[in-house]
């Protein structure tokens, strides 16, 4: 049986005459009647009486048109979705992401790409950068939003976002009232960071500001979420050098003071694997790209 033979069966089923259903589907009769005569005998029923007179269907042929329907709606159905898929323009991608990007732009990267592409299922995965790095190497996700520098040769990249370093205080502390922040002063503060293992770059960032800076950070609690060493900070148990997108969190009992010298920026990069071969993908890269081209507001 083809799709070919449920075509013709269904409109002749509608004509219930070879001579017209013939000039419907562009063809003469004698192959209709042919392909009729094939599709019977994969079934193993009789679909049409005929005569000289008429065609009717028979009782296998009235229940064979719903199931007839039914199967060239789904191959229509599939055959779009795979074209979909095909352009781009459905199907679905696991993004993986470090907490940070929530404020740094990537809610509206994904409202607009989703506004475009509204078929696609977006897939979001809060890792920090290295567990982002095992699951692309593995094909568990289809791009990821870190901050390394240690990224394998096999990944391609794109420069997202780069801020700056800033303090966070607790809102009570004698120093959150200050138009800048001296790094010298945090010395002997207890500070909380994101945990070596989790990420090792900003880790050894943190270490190496305050080693210019003339002192070794006490550091005293070591959690694996930004937002969390935000949150003990606004307990006031501890200080904390953050990215400076992180002050849009808005957490109350907090206070973000820029720093009152210059220090490496906190960078954020887009990867993905280069071989992927991934329309949808293809597709959101660029609208990463457009993104990081936009001046910021």
């Amino acid at each position: 049986m083809e799709f070919r033979h449920l075509r013709y069966f269904l409109v002749l089923a509608e004509e219930l005459h070879f001579g017209r259903a013939a000039r419907r589907l562009s063809i003469s009769q004698p192959p209709l009647s042919l392909n009729i005569q094939q599709l019977e005998a994969s079934i193993g029923a009789r679909l049409f009486t005929r005569n000289s007179k008429q065609v009717t269907l028979t009782a296998a042929g009235l229940a064979f048109v719903p199931a007839a329907r039914a199967l060239l709606d789904q191959a229509a159905q599939a055959a779009r979705h795979a074209r979909d898929v095909g352009q781009g323009m459905a199907g679905s991608l696991a993004i993986g992401f470090a907490g940070t990007m929530l404020y740094s732009g990537l809610p509206d990267i994904l409202e607009h790409f989703q506004a475009q592409h509204p078929l696609l299922r977006l897939m979001l995965k809060e890792l920090s950068s290295s567990e982002q790095l095992v699951e692309l190497a593995h094909d568990r996700l289809d791009i990821g939003f870190v901050h390394t520098t240690r990224v394998p040769p096999e990944l391609s990249q794109i420069l997202v976002s780069s801020q700056a370093l800033v303090g966070c205080l607790p809102a009570g502390h004698r120093l959150a009232q200050q138009d800048t922040l001296s790094l010298k002063a945090l010395q002997g503060e207890p500070f909380a960071v994101v945990s070596r293992a989790v990420s090792p770059d900003y880790h050894e960032r943190i270490l190496g500001i305050c080693t210019d800076a003339g002192f070794h950070p006490e550091i005293r609690y070591e959690l694996r979420h930004w937002l969390s060493v935000v949150s003990l900070v606004s307990q006031g148990m501890g200080v904390a050098l953050v990215p400076a997108a992180l002050s849009r969190s808005a957490m109350a009992g907090t206070v973000f003071v820029p720093l009152d010298r210059a220090t490496t920026p906190y960078d954020t990069h887009c990867l993905w694997k280069t071989a992927r071969d991934n329309p949808a993908l293809a597709s959101f890269v660029n609208a990463v790209r457009d993104a990081s081209t936009q001046p910021s507001g």
